[in-house]
């Protein structure tokens, strides 16, 4: 009977939760990056905290937060790797927090995207950009969920990094809030209903 109870406990352990998501945005940590293009990774889960209530705490890799939400546990992570080594941090939590790929999200900037859309998708490439790089380097695969938010591409030739890592125009700070609160809604909607779902709502032109 003990070792039944033993193997029963040491099963709940190891298990992952199908009820907990992880959910990182990818930016680079210090003030110098704040307010930039780059670090809408960061905005977003910000934006989740505050909507919930949630403090963050300085862990190991990142500064992490949680709340619960419709019978879920959302693990909000802000990695402290630099974005070029994004999926140290990304993997030492799944691992820790036993969640499988399925209930991973990555909160990203996009050049690609027209700022103020955004898209959900479960899998694709990189897309050149570093952080979704390493991740897949390190989890060597790319089989998880990614919010990609469009930040646009109004920059001169040969301009791309002082764009990206600059900070926001009057304009963009106009609509970020916008797109921070569609972003948390489509975030709680991936988890809540389901990738098609969040697909189907937020993956919409205009």
């Amino acid at each position: 009977m003990f070792g039944f109870l033993k193997k029963l406990f040491n099963k709940e352990e190891t298990e992952p939760d199908p009820m907990k998501y992880l959910i990182v945005g990818l930016g680079n940590p210090g003030s110098k990056y704040d307010g930039t293009r780059h670090n809408v990774g960061f905005e977003i889960i910000d934006a989740l905290a505050d909507e919930h209530e949630v403090e963050f705490e300085d862990v190991t890799h990142g500064f992490m937060g949680e709340f619960k939400f419709k019978g879920r546990t959302f693990v909000l992570l802000k990695p402290t790797t630099y974005m070029n080594l994004s999926g140290k941090a990304v993997r030492y939590w799944m691992q820790k927090k036993k969640i499988t790929k399925e209930n991973i999200l990555i909160v990203l900037d996009d050049l690609n995207i027209d700022f103020g859309r955004m898209k959900i998708r479960g899998k694709g490439s990189d897309g050149g950009h570093n952080g979704l790089k390493h991740i897949n380097e390190i989890l060597g695969h790319n089989n998880y969920t990614r919010l990609r938010i469009g930040i646009g591409d109004d920059f001169k030739k040969g301009r791309q990094v002082n764009f990206v890592l600059g900070e926001w125009s009057e304009d963009e700070l106009a609509g970020l809030h916008d797109i921070r609160d569609r972003a948390s809604a489509c975030i709680k909607m991936f988890a809540t209903a389901g990738l098609s779902h969040a697909m189907n709502e937020y993956n919409k032109k205009g």
